[in-house]
């Protein structure tokens, strides 16, 4: 039988969230964030107009969840909030990036 527990995650993880501005969008990403016991390490946000922009980065260190599971949890609640979340490891963000 396999063993089931979920070894922690390590590292560190890009959180990116876009879409039409409303109350409690902070408040539900970041619910569901602590939730898995992730920490919020820097935050970033700004509306321009009606559009709403927000960069996280998060220590995975001591998540309770797969990184597999936390991106679906936080794209099951950017669905419910209206908003588009999508969240990549530090490692694949930078190389993405890299001129």
């Amino acid at each position: 039988m396999a063993d089931k527990t979920v070894a922690p995650l390590s590292g560190r993880a890009i959180v990116t969230i876009i879409g039409s501005d409303k109350v409690g969008i902070i408040a539900g990403i970041s619910t569901a964030i602590a939730e898995a016991e992730v920490n919020i390490l820097d935050i970033s946000q700004s509306v321009l107009r009606e559009f709403f922009t927000m960069i996280m980065m998060v220590d995975l260190n001591g998540a309770k969840v797969s990184f597999e599971e936390l991106t679906n949890q936080l794209v099951a609640k950017g669905t419910a909030l209206g908003v588009r979340v999508e969240i990549q490891r530090e490692e694949i963000f930078t190389a993405m990036h890299r001129i």
